[in-house]
């Protein structure tokens, strides 16, 4: 598998294509970085009297493509400075160590003279990277070595970092060393599916691969793994729209790329999301929040406009007729609306049918075995028009307790102190007063108003 991913990166640079080889070890990534930067050293790509020694013990010359790995501001490409993920080609080697590279794919425009300490640090060869070092890199193609040891992280990670091809190799014969259990390599039935179907059941928090073929699993992952894919997803499909909102705010044009680059970022625009799903216009409001106060003491922007956000969209939108009903998926999660290619809303709307079926298999669940939590909601009305009523709310409850995976035998668990989890709660205790309300009146008071008079009403 080693060598027929290699062989293909290697088709793919001959044909100019942009290509990159992710692994899941460091070792397994120095040896291929190695063995790409000889190849190119024979056919004559790497060339040059000098060389850079890198962090890791590898070499970088003229020709070479290497990646950066820590953001500096001081060091300035054109209208832009070498960020964390950027990979670039080496045009020369000073006799210092330090090295003139420019961005990786144009043959033209500003470069940058790394000096020999940032070299020495926080510089690699940019042919194979681990999954980890992959985040927030882009190329035209990927191809992914998996073995039984690969996380359902690191694996979508790696999955989606060429624009139009990433293909997996998996091995089916290299045991995980970390564990003492059975491994593919073990079986004589092992299958490049069996061991994919093991890395998708392998959540980063647990210790090993479930590698075992005849165990049931699952039809659909946990909310708590759909809902965290779901953002994931959103945050990709709507970061340009973001960034363009970001740069007509008012921000001047530094402020706006700090913004941008930020790692509080996608927490902001996770924020963006759950105003818009609470019907606020972002157009007008983004731009009275930047205005209303300067970020002269503010250490980062990004993280201070969150704040903002969430403190002035703490409330749904009120119409001019009534107050508008989030939207939410499950009752829960905030949908990703706008402009978006087909491919991002298809995963989305794909995600968002199985949160729901999800929830209602949750539900369902309860309901077959008599959950003491389903008791403790009083139970399914006999009535059909209130039993609609307490199915919604129950809908929402069940899809709480399986994406923050309560056990406890009341509705909602123990209060948490996380941030999102605790907007959740809110939701969530919101339907369960909808269901107590049943049992009081026919026409119940409106449980986000009763919340928000409490003072909880954070969404």
């Amino acid at each position: 598998m080693v060598d027929a991913a290699y062989a293909a990166w290697r088709a793919d640079l001959i044909a100019g294509r942009a290509a990159v080889l992710v692994a899941d070890s460091n070792e397994s990534v120095t040896a291929l970085n190695n063995r790409a930067r000889t190849d190119l050293i024979l056919d004559g790509t790497v060339r040059g009297a000098r060389e850079s020694e890198l962090h890791d013990g590898t070499h970088a010359a003229s020709g070479d493509i290497v990646i950066t790995r820590r953001n500096d501001r001081r060091l300035r490409a054109g209208r832009s400075w070498v960020r964390n993920g950027d990979r670039w080609k080496v045009a020369d080697v000073r006799s210092d160590g330090s090295m003139l590279v420019r961005r990786e794919g144009r043959s033209r425009g500003s470069a940058v003279l790394l000096p020999a300490a940032y070299v020495a640090e926080h510089v690699e060869l940019g042919y194979a990277v681990t999954s980890f070092r992959a985040q927030g890199l882009t190329t035209d193609t990927a191809h992914v070595l998996v073995d039984s040891a690969m996380t359902r992280e690191t694996f979508y990670v790696a999955m989606t970092r060429g624009r139009t091809a990433n293909v997996a190799y998996v091995a089916v014969d290299k045991p995980d060393s970390s564990h003492a259990g059975p491994h593919p390599g073990d079986n004589s039935e092992a299958t490049g599916r069996s061991v994919l179907y093991g890395v998708l059941q392998h959540v980063g928090a647990e210790l090993s691969a479930h590698e075992t073929m005849a165990a049931e699993q699952e039809s659909w992952g946990t909310i708590a793994q759909l809902a965290a894919e779901y953002e994931t997803i959103a945050a990709a499909a709507q970061r340009d729209r973001w960034a363009s909102l970001v740069r007509t705010s008012g921000l001047n044009a530094e402020q706006a790329d700090e913004v941008i680059d930020s790692d509080a970022f996608g927490p902001l625009t996770a924020e963006l999301r759950r105003a818009e799903a609470n019907h606020h216009d972002l157009e007008v409001l983004l731009p009275r929040l930047v205005h209303a106060r300067g970020f002269g003491d503010a250490d980062d922007i990004a993280a201070v406009l969150r704040h903002r956000v969430a403190v002035a969209t703490a409330r749904p939108a009120r119409s001019a007729r009534r107050q508008s009903v989030p939207r939410l998926i499950a009752g829960l999660i905030p949908e990703a609306t706008g402009a978006m290619s087909l491919e991002m809303e298809k995963a989305l709307a794909e995600r968002r049918h199985l949160i729901e079926a999800r929830a209602d298999a949750v539900l369902v669940a309860a309901l077959a075995d008599s959950a003491p939590w389903i008791a403790a909601l009083g139970g399914e009305p006999a009535d059909p028009q209130r039993a609609t009523v307490w199915r919604r709310a129950a809908f929402v409850v069940a899809a709480y307790r399986d994406r923050y995976q309560i056990t406890a035998n009341s509705a909602l668990g123990a209060p948490s102190d996380g941030t999102v989890q605790k907007i959740d709660r809110v939701r969530a205790e919101a339907a369960r007063l909808e269901i107590e309300n049943l049992g009081r009146s026919r026409r119940a008071p409106n449980p986000v108003a009763t919340l928000e008079a409490r003072g909880l009403g954070l969404r």
